[in-house]
């Protein structure tokens, strides 16, 4: 396994996911209302409409799978780039990726870039400092995201094998 292309892959993974996140949240920061924590949408929702933002609502459920489709591709071919021999290097190489990024959505956009930066939080709840500032919500979300890798990141290794070796 090429461990070069793969730091290249996990640093340009990076910045793909911050655009994918930051563009729409810059736009209409609602678009990721159900990503915040309950209080913060609680909040929100006392000056704005009620909008669909339970993890199995329609909503929800059509963005995190077009997301994880479109992660699951994106994974088989970064498997192929980093030129893994096996379905154990498949598996590392994919587990890996997701778990820095997962790492990164966590310790560096949620903890640092959401707590601080007034301009991408949601109308109306750009006073709650401690809210934003609550680590243990996005620490626990992070790790509910590791164990939920797990199943894409086997599902990418099983087809990377199938397809490739």
């Amino acid at each position: 396994m090429n461990i070069t292309i793969f730091i290249i892959e996990a640093i340009a993974l990076t910045v793909v996911f911050t655009a994918i996140i930051l563009i729409p949240l810059t736009k209409n920061p609602v678009y990721w209302i159900h990503d915040f924590p309950e209080d913060i949408q609680e909040e929100y929702f006392k000056t704005h409409d009620l909008i669909p933002i339970a993890f199995f609502s329609t909503t929800v459920l059509i963005k995190k799978s077009l997301g994880m489709l479109i992660a699951l591709g994106l994974l088989i071919w970064m498997i192929w780039l980093v030129e893994a021999k096996s379905f154990t290097q498949a598996f590392f190489a994919s587990y890996g990726l997701w778990t820095i990024i997962n790492w990164y959505d966590c310790f560096i956009l949620d903890w640092v870039f959401f707590a601080n930066v007034k301009s991408v939080r949601l109308p109306g709840t750009e006073h709650m400092d401690k809210e934003y500032h609550q680590k243990t919500y996005h620490f626990i979300r992070s790790l509910w995201g590791m164990l939920v890798g797990f199943i894409p990141c086997i599902f990418c290794s099983v087809l990377f094998t199938l397809l490739f070796l």
